[in-house]
């Protein structure tokens, strides 16, 4: 009973999670730091089957221009073939390679093409020489590693699966297609040699079509948990989001002591600009927002200082201290603490309302302004 349990914590432990603690969701700096790296998710299946379906079908296409240049090369040799020295005349490479590139430049440029297209379509375009610098820590073999990747993950199970279902794919089709033609390829011996060529060569490319049509299909899956897997390798451990917040909007240690520094010198501010205020307005709870105005130094009535909640109430009881007048108006309170900061002017709109407001602080105090 007891190897039995080790059996059974050994193999939870060849398909226990590769990177265990990763649980949030990768940030945004963080994919655009992989793709920089060259890691990005793509999908090797689809970049086989359009190399194979593409040129496939070019060759198909271009069949009877690639079989007229093959007869032509032949003809050319097999006229010269006593006049030409193969030691002597260099022109025979030259005309070889020139009847070769006739025939396989239009097949190799539609598998290039393909190819760029297969990555494109996936990635985008992406230039990086990232994936090229050498990595001198991967000369070392892991063998644990790779037997853990290759066998006991998911990516192993995925890749065993797909490449025994293509297996069976490509056996079952050319099984199927050689079996329909059976009877015409056990007479090829019998027939004329141009009738055999073609019925192989369109036996070759049907089987090489539907093959890659099929292989098309199975990148589908193949590109889903492709991407199902670049998400999941890039996934974050808790105290990864914290070191990244930390990186982008710094250490909190640092922030709350600037802010204590703000509020420390809004307060002094404060307690030096609210007794030279001609009036506070309040909410009367959440806003107060000190108002001064001299006729000789200002165009306008200014805010030399505002809060809310706690602010408000330290605002209130200086003004209580140095006997500066604190007049509720709700609507204008909260339309200056939203509009304005602390030195601002008064909004052209709210002129008729401060003026009405400082009027009758004026004629509260028997029209003298209180000095400072």
């Amino acid at each position: 009973m007891k190897d039995w349990d080790e059996v059974a914590r050994m193999d939870l432990q060849w398909f226990a999670a590769e990177d265990e603690g990763r649980t949030e969701e990768p940030s945004e700096y963080k994919i655009r730091k992989a793709r920089e790296e060259g890691r990005v998710a793509k999908s090797q299946e689809l970049v086989g089957a359009l190399v194979l379906l593409l040129p496939a079908a070019a060759i198909w296409i271009l069949a009877s221009y690639i079989l007229t240049t093959c007869m032509e090369l032949i003809q050319f040799f097999f006229q010269r073939a006593v006049e030409l020295d193969p030691v002597k005349d260099r022109a025979i490479a030259g005309v070889c390679l020139s009847y070769f590139v006739r025939m396989a430049a239009p097949i190799m440029a539609v598998a290039l093409a393909a190819g760029i297209f297969a990555n494109l379509v996936q990635t985008g375009f992406l230039f990086t020489t990232k994936p090229l610098t050498p990595d001198f820590s991967r000369i070392v073999p892991h063998f644990g590693r790779y037997f853990k990747r290759t066998i006991g993950s998911v990516e192993g199970l995925f890749n065993f699966f797909k490449s025994l279902f293509k297996m069976i794919i490509i056996g079952m089709v050319a099984y199927l297609l050689i079996s329909a033609e059976i009877g015409k390829l056990a007479t090829l011996q019998s027939v004329s040699l141009w009738t055999g060529l073609t019925t192989v060569a369109s036996l070759a490319i049907r089987l090489l079509i539907i093959i890659a049509l099929l292989l098309l299909a199975l990148s589908v899956p193949d590109i889903l948990f492709q991407r199902w897997q670049y998400r999941e390798s890039l996934k974050m451990t808790i105290q990864e989001v914290k070191e990244e917040r930390k990186m982008y909007e710094g250490d909190p240690m640092v922030r709350n002591r600037i802010r204590q520094r703000m509020r420390e010198l809004i307060t002094r501010n404060m307690a030096a600009n609210v007794p030279k205020a001609d009036v506070v307005v309040t909410n009367p709870t959440h806003f107060a927002v000190a108002l001064e105005y001299n006729r000789d130094t200002m165009s306008a009535p200014q805010v030399t200082a505002k809060g809310a909640d706690e602010m408000a109430a330290q605002i209130k009881e200086i003004a209580r201290e140095h006997d500066v007048p604190i007049v509720e108006n709700k609507p204008l309170a909260r339309a200056l603490y939203a509009e304005t900061e602390v030195g601002d002017s008064i909004p052209l709109r709210y002129y008729e309302a401060v003026a009405a407001l400082l009027k009758h602080v004026y004629m509260m105090n028997n029209g003298e302004r209180r000095s400072a």
